[in-house]
């Protein structure tokens, strides 16, 4: 009767120790299937490994933005080295970014990812894609470290309310960018203040079927501008069926974003076709009208641009002009040819006619988080990473770090509690 009291007695101290352990082990919930999510678990999981760790994604399918991206390479991140201002490629959160770059930056992620077995490579353009481009190289690593670290994963379990949560020690938001405000009401009505959401990184449908007819020339470096603002982005352009698209074009939806929005993404754009400067280019057309005063003027191209193009822009300047020689221009006829070049004006009509953008602006408010960890202000014990933040680049990797950056940052922050 002895020995059966204190079996019994034993079992009950030893439930009641495993209790206690259970209660100490940090229980959190990270809401989103995405790049920050999955990152932020890993990162968490290296920091804390005693955490039990739950992703709730409420799709079947998880990092799916990650496989399309980068044209199924996905874009990784940048090398930032010719990268000056971070507000040229974070429109909204540069400072913010700035900030936590002295935690986890570029570089950071860059070795990240070697030392999980994603081998990198940088391309000329400073973008960095993993050595096999292939997105489910990164993928792969993900799920691939989740499984290794026993992170749950719970597919169809959409998240409506935080209360839905209140077991857990810690809840990540992580469900990337919304394109209406409905999916960001429930963290309104939480308390938090969020910047309406739009559509980022879109490219341009003008309705002007002679530039449509140059579908496909692509254009290494030119400049493009909103008219009447100091919006202007640098890069290469490509003319689609539908208008204008590119890099140059992507960078410039990003900073006029709301601006776009606002005017119904209808408004003017000003395309310098050569990125100089007016007095550059008359006088580089000046020096054609001395040497080669007896060309056509169609069959002598300056600036190294395409025959289509060329002559495009040489019959809208100069209308039947084509096949007549450089000496015979006026300086009337000479400075429109220079002001097509430099400034020739399109009107924007729309986003392009199908749903191609990846990124929105907008989110929770950078004043509703503690900058240095990321958790809310509102409600201790909830941390947000990744685009559901007011945080968004243009084209070239910044999204993606921007995600790997914040995720680790919550991860940190919430194993340091």
């Amino acid at each position: 009767m002895i020995m059966s009291f204190q079996c019994a007695n034993i079992q009950k101290n030893f439930l009641t120790f495993a209790a206690e352990m259970k209660k100490n082990v940090k229980q959190v919930a990270i809401i989103g299937g995405g790049a920050a999510g999955f990152f932020c678990a890993v990162c968490l999981k290296e920091a804390l490994p005693e955490a039990e760790v739950t992703i709730f994604e409420r799709s079947t399918k998880v990092l799916g933005k990650v496989e399309i991206s980068g044209g199924g390479r996905c874009n990784l991140t940048n090398t930032f080295e010719d990268v000056r201002d971070l507000s040229s490629v974070y429109p909204r959160g540069h400072r913010l970014m700035k900030r936590l770059f002295n935690v986890f930056g570029p570089r950071d992620a860059y070795s990240w990812w070697e030392r999980h077995g994603v081998p990198l490579t940088v391309q000329p353009d400073h973008c960095v894609f993993p050595t096999a481009q292939d997105s489910h190289a990164v993928i792969d690593c993900l799920l691939r470290e989740c499984r290794r670290h026993a992170v749950v994963l719970r597919t169809g379990s959409k998240v409506s309310s935080l209360d839905e949560l209140r077991d857990f020690d810690a809840v990540v938001v992580t469900t990337g960018g919304q394109p209406r405000m409905d999916g960001l009401q429930w963290l309104a009505d939480s308390g938090h203040d969020i910047e309406p959401p739009v559509p980022s990184l879109f490219t341009f449908r003008i309705d002007d079927q002679r530039l449509q007819s140059l579908m496909g020339t692509v254009v290494e470096e030119v400049q493009v501008q909103l008219p009447g603002t100091k919006l202007r982005a640098d890069g290469p352009l490509l003319v689609t069926h539908w208008g204008m698209s590119g890099p140059a074009i992507l960078r410039l939806s990003s900073y006029g974003a709301r601006l776009l929005a606002t005017h119904g993404y209808q408004h003017a754009l000003s395309v310098n076709w050569v990125q100089c400067s007016e007095s550059e280019v008359a006088a580089e057309l000046g020096e054609r009208m001395v040497l080669d005063s007896k060309k056509q003027i169609a069959g002598v191209r300056p600036f190294g641009l395409t025959g289509r193009l060329w002559s495009y822009l040489v019959e809208k300047s100069l209308p039947g002009r084509a096949h007549t020689p450089w000496g015979s221009l006026n300086k009337k006829e000479l400075n429109r040819l220079v002001n097509v070049l430099t400034n020739d004006q399109y009107a924007i009509a729309g986003r392009a006619p199908f749903k191609d953008e990846f990124v929105t602006c907008g989110g929770v408010s950078l004043s509703s988080i503690q900058p240095a960890t990321l958790e809310s202000r509102v409600r201790s014990g909830l941390f947000f990473a990744g685009e559901v933040l007011d945080i968004d680049g243009v084209t070239g990797g910044f999204n993606f770090q921007a995600a790997w950056t914040t995720a680790f940052v919550v991860a940190q922050s919430i194993a340091r509690q």
